[in-house]
């Protein structure tokens, strides 16, 4: 599971928690503060609990930067951390900071809850329908960025991509790392969904691949489309199998939450995230099926490409291309 679940002695009530950390990956100090409690957070989300009560905030800070580095970056991983922290309803009330040579952000998040709050990622069955709630592609785009300064990275995919297609890739990416799965998380209850987890370092196929071999149900979840930030399949494909993007197997950080639904629901989930009163930028796809199977998860050989556009892209919005999403039927 994403968190452990610990039962109490008193009260019917369960202690869920979580940890995570890595290191920097994108060039914003504040925004990488942001993603990393995102990132913590999601654990629970996935959960489909959207409160937390406490969190505790990991740092390293590099033994390798000046002091005029330190003085100026740190604060702002750590106001970052904190904003994303009060965006999800809880606060930090203290943690660990150590000297080391390389920078390091992550957190702890602990919640203590009845059974009701939470959704145990099991009980997935045959019918069910997978639908993920952010676009692939963000180690592509985050990587794509840093290679503009290295001619010899650049010259692998300048012909795929211009740089203006990566800069806007990579703020795309950056968007999504850093916004919280809290709405995800709580139309998981609205619309009775059954599983759950979220996508992070073993890429879609992994993780889809975890939550199957955990069910209950003898399943299979078969993938047949994947949304992807707009020129990252291509850029993957230019790599070789650096990053195996289309095939599943791409890291991603702070990603969506990869949900079962019933097939009755999963339209209506992606609808209903979309509304405005959840704020800007919630997107979803339904992308698989769940099918009779041996609990495993696998892509299909030639798998729909959803090119998600960038915000600042022009038109054409958020629902990528094709505009539409897959019915359920669709899929079957």
């Amino acid at each position: 599971m994403d968190s452990c679940v610990i039962p109490l002695r008193h009260g019917g009530l369960s202690l869920v928690q979580t940890t995570d950390f890595f290191y920097p990956l994108v060039e914003d100090p504040y925004m990488m503060g942001r993603i990393a409690c995102a990132n913590v957070l999601s654990d629970l989300y996935a959960m489909g609990i959207t409160e937390c009560d406490n969190m505790l905030m990991l740092l390293s800070v590099s033994q390798r930067m000046s002091d005029k580095e330190r003085e100026k970056v740190m604060p702002l991983m750590m106001r970052g951390f904190r904003d994303a922290a009060e965006e999800g309803g809880t606060s930090v009330t203290g943690g660990q900071t150590v000297l080391n040579p390389w920078i390091i952000i992550g957190g702890v998040a602990t919640v203590v809850c009845q059974a009701s709050e939470f959704i145990m990622p099991d009980n997935a069955v045959p019918g069910d329908v997978l639908v993920l709630t952010k676009p692939l592609g963000t180690q592509v785009a985050v990587n794509a960025h840093q290679w503009m300064d290295i001619p010899e990275k650049w010259n692998k995919i300048k012909l795929v991509v211009s740089k203006e297609d990566v800069k806007l890739a990579y703020q795309e990416a950056m968007y999504n790392m850093a916004m919280l799965n809290r709405t995800a998380a709580g139309l998981m209850h609205t619309f009775n969904a059954h599983a759950a987890t979220d996508i992070t370092g073993f890429g879609i196929l992994g993780h889809a691949q975890n939550l199957a071999q955990q069910q209950r149900c003898d399943v299979a979840f078969v993938i047949h489309n994947l949304p992807i930030i707009a020129k990252m399949a291509a850029i993957s494909k230019a790599c070789g199998s650096m990053f195996g993007l289309v095939q599943g197997s791409s890291a991603e950080t702070s990603g969506g939450l990869l949900v079962c639904l019933p097939r009755e629901q999963a339209a209506r989930f992606c609808a209903e995230i979309k509304s405005p009163k959840y704020g800007e930028g919630h997107q979803a796809w339904i992308i698989g099926i769940v099918e009779k199977g041996n609990r495993s998860a696998r892509i299909i050989d030639k798998p729909r490409i959803i090119e998600v556009t960038p915000r600042g892209a022009g038109a054409g919005g958020q629902e990528g291309t094709p505009t539409t999403t897959p019915s359920p039927e669709a899929l079957a």
